[in-house]
Formats: C-alpha cells, sequence, structure tokens
C-alpha cells in the first residue's frame, strides 16, 4: 500500500505543480473575478478529479473493492477539506486548488452544478436499466421495503439525538427538536446511485433483490423528502409557539406522492409514443441525446414540485427502459456517463470534512450513530422481504442495499446546516454516518452477490425460451449469413445490438419483441419465445433466398485473369532483410527438384513432404482443401511462380512447403506460361493467423531478382537463406541484439516483478509439452493468484493449438490473456536435454505468462521476456542449480 501512496503523492503533486505554472501565467490574483478565470478554475478542477478519480478507482479494484469506493475516496483526499485546501502560493494557489467554497458548502457553485446534471444522467441510465415488467412485479414489495427503512431509520435516527445530545454535547433535545428531527431525516434517504451501480457491475439489477431495491430506493427518497418537508413543518410550527399543523403537513406529503406517482405512471404508459417522437431524429446518437434533454426536463420538473432531480430522472429511464431503443441509448450514452459519473462520486467524497470526524465527542456520537443507522436499515428495510417469499439471504441483500446514505443526506445535513438548526459537531456525526455507510455497504454488497443462491425461498417462474438453431455447411457461411441477418432485421425496424463481442451475441428489439442472435461457429441461434419464431422463420427464409441470389450473381463469369494479374512479381520493393519469413520456412520443407511432371503431382509431393514431418492431422482433410481452391480458380500466378494454399484445421499454425522445378510445368498460369517455383501454404480455418501478411511476404521475395537466386541454389541451407533474407547464424544473432536492446528499453516490464523463487523450477518433471504446462501453472495455482486454473489451462492450450509458441531452438514462452487473473505473473522451468514442444522443436526453458484480459502491453511484456531468453543466456539460466539463482540471473 505505501508503494501505491507514494506513486499518488507523486502523480497529485506533479498535477498541482502543473497547473500552478498554468495558473500563475494567467494572471493570478488579478483575474479571480472574471467569469474566464472562473471557468478556466473550474477546467482545471474537472481534469484534476477525473485523473484522480480514475487512478484511485483503478486502485481500490485492485484491491478488490468497488472502484465507486475509491472515486468517493479520491474527492476526500483532494477536496477543500486536505490537500485541495492546501494553499500554494508560489505555484498560484494561495487557497488551494479546491479552495473551501463557503463555511456552509465546500465546493464552488460551478463544480456541484456539474457534479447535479451527473447524478442526473447516472440516475436517467440506472432507470433505463431496469426491467419494468420486474419493478411493476416488485413495486409492492419495494414500497413496503422503502416505508419500513424510512419509518423505522427516522425514529431510531431521531431517538438517538434525543438520548445522545444531552449527554455528550450538553445539548437539551425532545423528539421534535430540530437537531433531532435532521438526525432522523438523514438516517432515512438511501443512496441509490452507489447501490445501483454496484448492481450494475454486477448485472445483478434484474435480479428480485435488485428490483426490490430500487423500487425501495426511489419510494425511500420520495418518502425522505416528505419527511424532510414533515419535518421543516413541524420545526417551524414548534419555532413559532404554537401547535403543529398537521393538515398542512398531510397537503404536502399527499403532493409530493402524487407527483410522483403520476410521473411514473404517464411515463410508463406514453412510453410508446416517447419512443416513436424520439425515431424521428433519425441518428442513433440524436436519438440518445434527446432522450436525456427529456430526462434533464423532467429532473427540473420534479426538483420545482420540491422532489429530488435524481426521482425524475430515474422516472424517465424507467419509462424508456422497455422500449427498442433502450440499448440504443445507453450505448450512446456511455461516454458521457463515463465522464461524468466519477466526478460526481469524487464531488461527493469533497463535501467530507475530516477535521470534523476527529474529534472524540463528534467520533463517539457518529459511531453509536452510525451502528444504529445500519441496523435501522438493514432491519428495517429486510423483515418486509420476508413477507414476499425472501429468504434470509435474500433480506439480507435487500437491507445492505438500502443501507448506503449519499447524496440527498448530505444535502439534508447541509440544509440544516445553512439554516442554522444544526451545529458543525452535529453536522460532523450526520457525514460520518453517511461516510461509514457508504464505504461499508459496497464490499458487503459484492459479499453477498458473490454466491450464486437464490435469495426468494420458492424458485422464480420465467418465460421459456426457445431456442431456433439453423445450421449451415460452414462458419465462412454462417459469418455472411449473420450480416444479412442483422441487415434484414435492421430494414424491418429492428434496433440491433452487440452485446457480447467474443460469443457474438446480438440482442434484437423492436417495440415489445426483444429476442437474441447468437453465432457458434456454423450454426446461428436465436433465443426467442414461441411467439416470435414465426417472425424469426419467416425472416430467416428471406436471408436464405437473399444469400442463394448472391451466389447465383458469383456463379456468373468472372475476369479472373484481371484479378490474379494485381498480384504481380514483377516490380516489387523487395526487403534486404526478408526477416519475418524466417519463422514460417523450414529447412526441411524445401525441395530443390521436385519430381511431379504435373500439377496434382507436385501438390501430392508438397504435402506428402509435410506430412512426413508430422505437421497434418488429417492428410485427406488438408489435401482436399488444397485442391478445392484449385478448383475454383488456378493459383498459378505469374512469371513462374505458382502458391496453392488451403485452409483446414488440420494444421494448427500456418506451414509453407517450397519446391523447385526449373524446367517447369503447365500449372494454368495466369500468362499461360510454365511455373518453376511452387509455395504450398496451409493455414488452421479457424482462429487468428496472419496468412495475408505472409503472402505478402512470399511476394517481396519472388520479383526477378529473388526468382533467379532461389532457382539457382545449390543446396536446402543456401536456399534457405535467400528466403530467410541471410546468413542463419548472423540472422539469429540480430535477433538476439535486438531482443536485448528490446528489453532494456523496456524499463516498466522487469521479468523480476512478475515471478519470484517460488514460481521458478531448475528440473521440471514433465516429459512432453502438456505436462510441462500443467506443472508450471499448478506452481502458480498454489500461490492462489489464478481463480479458475481449469479455464486458464483451456486457454493456454487453445493459445498453443493456434501456434506453437517456441521462440528459439531451445526457449518456448506459451501464454494466455485470461479474466481468472488480477495481476501479470510467470512461472519458469528448466528441462535439461529438453522437451518437443512441437514441430520436432526441443525446448529446455519454458516461461509460462499469465496477463488480466483487461491490461494492455501483454505483447510487449513477452518481447520484453525474450531478451531474457535468447539463446546467449539460455545456458547461464540451465546451470543455474537454485531457483534463487536462476531468479538473480533473470533479475539482471
Amino acid at each position: 500500500m505505501s508503494i501505491f501512496s507514494g506513486k499518488i503523492r507523486y502523480i497529485v503533486f506533479t498535477i498541482l505543480f502543473i497547473c500552478g505554472n498554468i495558473f500563475a501565467s494567467s494572471g493570478g490574483e488579478h483575474a479571480e473575478t472574471t467569469m474566464t478565470h472562473k471557468m478556466m478554475f473550474l477546467v482545471i478542477q474537472l481534469g484534476i478529479i477525473l485523473l484522480m478519480a480514475k487512478l484511485f478507482n483503478l486502485l481500490f479494484e485492485k484491491l478488490k473493492l468497488p472502484g465507486v469506493l475509491g472515486e468517493l475516496v479520491a474527492g476526500i483526499i483532494i477536496g477543500p477539506y486536505m490537500l485541495g485546501g492546501l494553499p500554494i502560493s508560489a505555484l498560484g494557489f494561495p487557497n488551494g486548488i479546491f479552495p473551501l467554497a463557503s463555511a456552509t458548502f465546500p465546493v464552488s457553485q460551478e463544480l456541484y452544478g456539474i457534479c447535479t446534471v451527473a447524478s442526473i444522467i447516472l440516475l436517467f441510465m440506472v432507470g433505463l436499466e431496469t426491467d419494468i415488467k420486474m419493478f411493476i412485479k416488485y413495486s409492492l414489495t419495494g414500497g413496503l421495503v422503502g416505508i419500513f427503512g424510512v419509518v423505522g431509520s427516522f425514529i431510531i435516527g431521531d431517538l438517538t439525538g434525543m438520548l445522545l445530545l444531552p449527554r455528550l454535547m450538553g445539548q437539551e433535545c425532545g423528539f421534535f427538536s430540530a437537531p433531532a428531527i435532521f438526525l432522523g431525516v438523514m438516517s432515512t434517504a438511501t443512496s441509490v446511485g452507489i447501490t445501483a451501480r454496484i448492481l450494475s457491475e454486477k448485472r445483478k439489477i434484474d435480479s428480485p433483490e435488485g428490483t426490490t431495491i430500487l423500487a425501495g430506493a426511489v419510494f425511500d427518497d420520495v418518502l425522505g423528502i416528505i419527511m424532510l418537508a414533515v419535518g421543516l413543518g413541524i420545526i417551524s410550527a414548534s419555532g413559532d409557539g404554537g401547535g403543529i399543523d398537521w393538515g398542512h403537513i398531510g397537503i404536502i406529503a399527499v403532493k409530493a406522492i402524487g407527483i410522483w406517482l403520476t410521473a411514473t405512471i404517464v411515463g410508463v404508459l406514453a412510453s410508446h409514443k416517447i419512443s416513436i417522437l424520439l425515431k424521428l431524429f433519425k441518428s442513433r446518437s440524436s436519438i440518445a441525446i434527446m432522450a436525456l434533454a427529456f430526462a434533464l426536463i423532467l429532473a427540473g420538473l420534479f426538483e420545482e414540485a420540491k422532489l429530488a432531480m435524481i426521482i425524475g430522472a430515474y422516472v424517465m429511464g424507467l419509462a424508456l427502459s422497455g422500449t427498442d431503443i433502450n440499448n440504443v441509448i445507453r450505448e450512446k450514452l456511455d461516454p458521457i456517463y463515463e465522464f461524468l459519473v466519477p466526478v460526481f462520486f469524487a464531488v461527493m467524497g469533497m463535501l467530507v470534512n475530516v477535521n470534523d470526524m476527529l474529534s472524540p465527542k463528534v467520533f463517539i456520537f457518529g459511531l453509536i450513530y452510525t451502528v444504529l443507522a445500519i441496523l435501522a436499515k438493514v432491519i428495517g428495510c429486510g423483515i418486509p422481504t420476508y413477507f414476499f417469499k425472501f429468504n434470509t439471504l435474500g433480506a439480507l441483500r435487500v437491507g445492505v442495499g438500502m443501507l448506503p446514505r449519499g447524496e440527498v443526506a448530505l444535502i439534508v445535513a447541509g440544509i440544516g446546516l445553512a439554516s442554522g438548526h444544526l451545529s458543525s459537531e452535529i453536522f460532523g456525526v450526520g457525514i460520518m454516518m453517511t461516510l461509514i455507510t457508504t464505504i461499508i455497504a459496497p464490499p458487503v454488497l459484492v459479499a453477498l452477490f458473490k454466491s450464486d443462491k437464490s435469495g426468494m425461498r420458492t424458485e422464480q417462474k420465467s418465460e421459456i425460451i426457445e431456442p431456433l438453431v439453423f445450421e449451415f455447411p460452414s462458419k465462412q457461411t454462417a459469418d455472411m449469413l449473420v450480416k444479412i441477418i442483422i441487415r434484414t432485421f435492421e430494414r424491418e425496424g429492428f434496433y440491433v445490438h452487440l452485446i457480447d463481442r467474443d460469443a457474438n451475441i446480438y440482442q434484437l428489439r423492436k417495440e415489445k419483441i426483444i429476442f437474441a442472435l447468437q453465432q457458434k461457429h456454423q450454426d446461428i441461434i436465436f433465443n426467442c419465445s414461441k411467439e416470435e419464431a414465426q417472425l424469426i422463420n419467416t425472416c430467416m427464409l428471406e436471408v436464405v433466398a437473399e444469400f442463394e441470389q448472391m451466389m447465383q450473381y458469383l456463379k456468373k463469369p468472372l475476369d479472373k485473369v484481371k484479378i490474379g494479374k494485381n498480384i504481380s512479381f514483377a516490380e516489387n520493393k523487395r526487403l534486404d532483410k526478408n526477416e519475418g519469413l524466417r519463422k514460417y520456412v523450414d529447412k526441411d520443407l524445401l525441395i530443390l527438384n521436385l519430381e511431379g511432371n504435373t500439377k496434382k503431382e507436385v501438390l501430392e509431393e508438397l504435402l506428402q513432404l509435410v506430412k512426413s514431418k508430422g505437421l497434418i492431422k488429417n492428410f485427406e482433410e488438408a489435401s482436399k482443401a488444397v485442391l478445392e481452391r484449385e478448383k475454383s480458380m488456378s493459383t498459378g500466378m505469374q512469371y513462374g511462380v505458382a502458391i496453392p494454399h488451403g485452409r483446414t484445421d488440420s494444421v494448427n499454425r500456418i506451414i509453407c512447403a517450397i519446391g523447385l522445378k526449373p524446367e517447369g510445368i503447365d500449372f494454368s498460369s495466369i500468362d499461360g506460361q510454365p511455373s518453376r517455383i511452387f509455395v504450398l501454404t496451409l493455414s488452421p480455418a479457424t482462429g487468428g493467423t496472419p496468412y495475408m501478411q505472409f503472402m505478402a511476404m512470399i511476394s517481396q521475395m519472388m520479383d526477378k531478382k529473388g526468382r533467379e537466386e532461389i532457382l539457382a541454389a545449390k543446396s536446402k541451407k543456401e536456399l534457405f537463406n535467400i528466403l530467410s533474407g541471410g546468413n542463419e547464424e548472423a540472422q539469429a544473432s540480430k535477433l538476439h541484439m535486438f531482443t536485448d536492446k528490446l528489453g532494456k528499453r523496456r524499463k516498466g516490464l522487469k521479468l523480476r516483478d512478475i515471478t519470484k523463487p517460488e514460481l521458478i523450477k531448475c528440473q521440471l518433471n514433465a516429459d512432453n509439452k502438456k505436462d510441462a504446462i500443467i506443472e508450471l501453472l499448478n506452481m502458480i495455482a498454489k500461490t492462489g493468484k489464478i481463480d479458475n486454473p481449469e479455464e486458464v489451462l483451456k486457454t493456454v492450450f487453445e493459445r498453443e493449438e493456434a501456434s506453437s509458441t517456441d521462440i528459439f531452438k531451445n526457449a518456448a514462452i506459451p501464454h494466455a490473456r485470461t479474466k481468472f487473473v488480477d495481476e501479470k505473473i510467470c512461472a519458469i522451468g528448466i528441462r535439461k536435454g529438453g522437451i518437443d514442444f512441437g514441430d520436432n522443436h526441443k525446448v529446455e526453458v519454458i516461461a509460462l505468462i499469465l496477463t488480466p484480459l483487461d491490461q494492455p502491453m501483454h505483447m510487449q511484456l513477452i518481447a520484453g521476456i525474450t531478451s531474457k531468453l535468447s539463446e546467449h543466456n539460455i545456458k547461464k539460466l540451465t546451470n543455474a542449480k537454485t531457483p534463487e539463482a536462476l531468479y538473480k540471473s533473470i533479475s539482471m
């Protein structure tokens, strides 16, 4: 933690220094009253907030804590009560970068205004993510949860003030005294934004607990505002010395509930009309912006009606959640959300006065008040759920979800402080309760949702989804059909949203019709209801018809000669050193004098050569792939060069066999001339392989000079050197020098940072590639840094099948990106005598690298480690007697 703290401190003061120079150069105090100065100051503040919020977000996620908590803490640290309020006169900040705006409110009006807009966007997006059907289903539960939570919290908070104020603060207080009422009201309002973000991150918003929490939080906020209105009415009446006008207070309460309830019902009923209106703007970006405009207007109207703006934003999001433009709005507003929402939580942190909470009497008062406020919410909100088939786990999830207080509680506390009804000490108590409940709720809520156990006593019935599966001859056919399907449904007025890029899952929506489309290899799968199956079958008939028509067009004669001549071997800009071919060309797959005299015989001879080296899993399938490609169009190019090829999963990587026939044979070439140089290539049908890049490198070698040199080669070694760009030993030495320099340049990618002696083994027990990888993975698993070793192992093996990771004659770096590790990690093993790592290629040093899925620099890391595993270092590594000695060697 101290390392992180040092880095954070360095970053903070670097930012302060830069901003100070900018500020000082702009005129400093002479511009303080100008609008330009205020805006400049605001821009700098926003930049710092975004940097620090994102930095702390990443830090807290690294510590297995919710990122939103990091944003709150970032706000506290850079806020006016801590670093932000420190004077830096020498740099042009006499009152600090985030000076205390006033005695009643710590941040500037401009910054709080942006924070307000951010809170509206946050609640609007939360409303969009809410399943309206589930919301209506659980609105009764949510209503009771909100009512019990508010009433219980208010009574407990008020009684706490009444009992502790005289004893700790020396201030007489009754149940209807202003401080007690404010303590009661502050403890009622749930911060729905914090809980909603956790639910969203855990994908639990649509769960019974999630919808109950969100529904309860909306009721909670409405009732909290009503309680504030009631409390202010009581305080006002008591201050005037008269009786309490319960009739007036009742009117205020009915008005608040009526406005909220009416807006929600009207919004849901009119959602289809609103959707049609928004679609008039055509552009998806315009649709999203106009939807946000409606949310802002409704939020403002709610504030005018004495209700919180965030409730109006949530109501608009809820209204549009059931429309077909839901995902369009969310997708297009996501950049705005990512920009503004961290600002909201950071500014919430800035409102916390740490100094007040350090006072012993305030701390004790605040601790007792906080514990009771936690119990009041958890018990008060949890009990009603038992009447709606929730079990104890579900009740706890709902109770803890309603636990955090945030923006509303802070606003209530600010009103009390500004109106003089609260002292600064009681304000500190309220802030302490808000902070602790906000901090404690996210990790507890995450822990409660970590289990897959249901929160309901009985299994919830869900609509039966019948998958429709359409099987096609090949993955390539399915790829093309998916594009036609999407285009067809879009013409029908559907909105298509890519939900999961890796799994090829799309959601298609039009008004009330919703179904999912997924491609799995050559299968296209629709997850839909029985009512939607007929529509999908009808559309698929049209899709297949369109595809067949496209195939008919493709059957018309094409000018193959014209297309083929574009691949020219005449005037290429040849590479002086064609190093890229080196890893594809094998001396054992070269033939100087082919025996075959026909196209079929030459192809058979080259294929048999590849087979003899054990590089083909299924010879018949590979041969079929090459011959079928020749039937569609001859691969005989110009100037005596032929490039027969085929895609087949009978090989794991690009395999290249090259044969020469100086006298030439008829290969049906484009220019009608005999072919003399034959480059046979096999590449995997699935998985990413740089086949086109390889073909481009071949073409660069096949200019006039290159063809003459190739045909004049007297030995396989000479031909290999021509193809790979020079002397084999010199090339290896050059590669080592390059990787050494690369490793020295990458100071941030040190091997010692991602491994340690316990992850090093000087003599592996395994005698084959598979067992070696398993042995290294088990070493990492023992450290507890892998969440799911079986899935990680599967990912590593899939990577190996795509292309073997042996990099030199005696070193290999198997690796994978995976979501089951949180940091880069490496295990190293030595096997003296070598292990066959594929293609009869033995290696002595094996380094297994695992990188988190969302972290960059994976390939740079491998390049850096390659420099440590170059051939002139291998001997030193293999001679190491202990893991400590080997670790020391790679750390140098």
